[in-house]
């Protein structure tokens, strides 16, 4: 990004209002080239649509990291003592629902 040619930013109108509506199909590489290049062209000029678009996509790979992150068996266990679950079981008895039948 090139402060010579950074524009001013205003949100809720204009160059940055697209941008910034469209920020998350943009990451998603859900648009099509020539909107995808005329948001970058954008974002490229501007500091504050630049500074978001960093931070979605910055968020987006931790969160993608934390999902890959795998629970050791023995918290797994712990938890479940501690809530009263059998890990065996496919719902815990809190999860359980009631048949129609069962209920008085």
């Amino acid at each position: 990004m090139s402060s010579d040619t950074e524009q001013p930013c205003d949100p809720n109108s204009g160059p940055c209002r697209d941008a910034l509506q469209n920020l998350f199909v943009y990451i998603d590489g859900q648009l099509t080239m020539e909107r995808r290049l005329v948001i970058k062209e954008h974002i490229d000029r501007c500091s504050h649509c630049f500074e978001r678009f960093s931070f979605e996509l910055e968020l987006r790979q931790v969160v993608a990291q934390s999902c890959r992150d795998t629970v050791p068996e023995s918290l797994k266990m712990r938890i479940a003592e501690a809530i009263g679950c059998d890990l065996d079981s496919e719902l815990p008895p809190c999860c359980e629902q009631e048949s129609p039948d069962s209920r008085s």
